[in-house]
């Protein structure tokens, strides 16, 4: 009896041992998976190199921290849906375009296009700075020091080379090209909508501060109506940028339909210039103006911003003018 009682207690402390080893080992089996995959290195995004008009620039991920040295590499970024931690003020606006300031609160101003505040670029630590080769060349050495910097070669006429530019460097390639697409088709329903009034032979005059001037294809809005297939009068059919004139070159102001903007930077003399112009008696006498075809409209949408969302906006205004 004795003997048994031994017998079953050997065997019930065997099990016992048995059962604790196998939890031993099947916990010490759920540390080393713990383990190794605390030990495995967090997932790194691609790093990728672009060409722009400086060079290359090598970037690291997915930029999170951009600032943007352009006005219409503001509009990019935004229409791509980054918020820039710091950018350049608008040509117009305290401090931003109207047309972006709702989506621009909060962001850090960084002077002007032609001199952007190196030391408060450095202070947001970017990790992209976005520029401009005929902006901010001379800089060029101090913005790389501070982040990767990918500069536009360019700032008149077409648009969406400097988009795509960015659209790379911001690593949102796709992005862009669904907002190109988008664009192509809007050009493509504006063309077929038109018709025959393609047409039309479009003039385009800016007022500034004693100076008044011709938009010629080589502009942002020439550029657009090109694309569309609008017309230009003759004195403006070139694939130049602007012609300054005088008063006895107001006939070369003539067309079917006459868009003017006036850049005015608060003083008021823009605006006199405007007046003077448009009560002169060589202006009065233009076709265009005694047919009433003579339009104002928005400097910063048709000409200063230069970006993608003004663009958007100048084929939406225009389709009213156009298409009626």
């Amino acid at each position: 009896m004795f003997s048994k009682m031994n017998r079953l207690k050997k065997s019930g402390f065997t099990m016992f041992t048995v059962l604790l080893s196998s939890m031993l080992i099947l916990s010490g089996c759920g540390n080393k998976t713990e383990d190794k995959g605390a030990q495995e290195p967090a997932k790194q995004e691609a790093k990728y190199t672009v060409k722009h008009a400086m060079g290359e620039t090598p970037i690291e991920g997915t930029p999170k921290r951009v600032v943007v040295l352009t006005n219409e590499g503001t509009e990019a970024a935004l229409a791509m849906g980054i918020k820039p931690v710091g950018a350049v003020r608008s040509w117009n606006g305290d401090p931003w375009y109207d047309h972006i300031k709702a989506d621009m609160e909060g962001v850090e101003v960084l002077g002007e296009e032609s001199q952007p505040n190196i030391e408060k670029i450095a202070a947001l630590k970017p990790d992209l700075i976005l520029g401009n080769k005929m902006r901010q060349e001379k800089v060029y050495q101090q913005l790389s020091a501070i982040a990767p910097t990918v500069f536009s070669e360019d700032l008149r006429g077409n648009w969406k080379i400097n988009f795509k530019l960015y659209a790379e460097a911001l690593n949102k390639k796709a992005e862009g090209d669904k907002l190109l697409a988008d664009w192509d088709k809007k050009i493509a329903d504006f063309k077929a909508e038109a018709g025959d009034k393609l047409n039309t032979q479009v003039s385009v005059v800016r007022f500034m501060a004693g100076k008044t001037r011709l938009y010629m294809k080589n502009t942002f809005s020439g550029m657009i109506f090109d694309e569309i297939g609008l017309k230009r009068p003759a004195a403006q059919d070139k694939d130049d940028f602007v012609a300054e004139i005088t008063k006895e070159r107001i006939p070369e102001m003539e067309g079917d339909i006459m868009f003017y903007f006036t850049y005015d930077t608060g003083n008021g003399e823009a605006n006199k210039t405007e007046k003077e112009w448009l009560d002169d008696s060589l202006f009065k006498n233009l076709a265009v103006v005694k047919a009433g075809k003579v339009h104002k409209v928005d400097d910063s949408v048709w000409n200063t911003a230069g970006g993608i969302k003004a663009a958007n906006l100048m084929v939406d205004e225009l389709k009213g003018f156009i298409l009626k």
